[in-house]
């Protein structure tokens, strides 16, 4: 019980006496602005200031890098920042003024993290599941064999397909001669061609008889 309490005794002097030590440093306003050390011009915004001389307490600067405030003489003070390597700085001691402003400049850090994969499954049981019933890919044999059936192609129609510009520069290039050829003549009228009516008629004949036949 004795060494408990003397414990104790002794953490609570060392406690009072750090505190002291620490009432007895001048106070200091702290002001500055953080910038990219690449760039003097570019400003880094909400960078975190932490007093590691003053139980880790932190500020945050605004977007345009300011902060200000109250800290002690000789009290070490980090910044971070994502992309940006840890900067400490200490704030001087005996100065004639009561405040310290600075231009924190950081530097730019790049970290290359290692690659991470995303999986579908929970449990090796689900994968295992999956892949048990996992439906093959056609091969390209097949794949080609599907490509030429004729039920599809079929289906397919030439006035459907889209047209490019070479078939539509030919089709103009005929409309036109085909209109200087009959530019001094009466254009012809198939209604009034008795050949293309004889043909007309045979086939309807032809269609006739092969329909009695069946």
């Amino acid at each position: 019980m004795k060494k408990c309490l003397l414990v104790m005794v002794i953490s609570l002097l060392g406690a009072v006496a750090a505190f002291a030590q620490r009432a007895d440093k001048p106070l200091v306003q702290f002001t500055g602005i953080t910038y990219n050390a690449d760039s003097a011009k570019v400003i880094v915004p909400y960078v975190t200031v932490t007093n590691l001389s003053n139980k880790n307490s932190v500020v945050i600067a605004n977007y345009k890098g300011y902060f200000s405030f109250v800290t002690h003489e000789n009290d070490t003070l980090q910044f971070t920042a994502v992309g940006y390597a840890p900067l400490e700085m200490v704030i001087p001691v005996n100065r004639e003024s009561k405040s310290y402003t600075v231009k924190v400049m950081m530097k730019p850090e790049i970290i290359a993290l290692p690659a991470f994969h995303m999986l579908p499954w929970a449990t090796t049981d689900e994968f295992r599941k999956d892949f048990l019933t996992m439906k093959l890919a056609d091969d390209d044999l097949e794949l080609a064999r599907k490509n030429l059936n004729k039920t599809p192609l079929t289906g397919v129609s030439y006035s459907a397909m889209p047209r490019d510009a070479n078939e539509i520069q030919s089709a103009v290039a005929q409309d036109m001669h085909q209109r200087i050829l009959n530019s001094h003549s009466l254009i012809p009228n198939p209604l009034l061609n008795p050949i293309a009516w004889g043909s007309l008629i045979k086939s309807i004949t032809a269609g006739d008889k092969s329909r009695n036949s069946n």
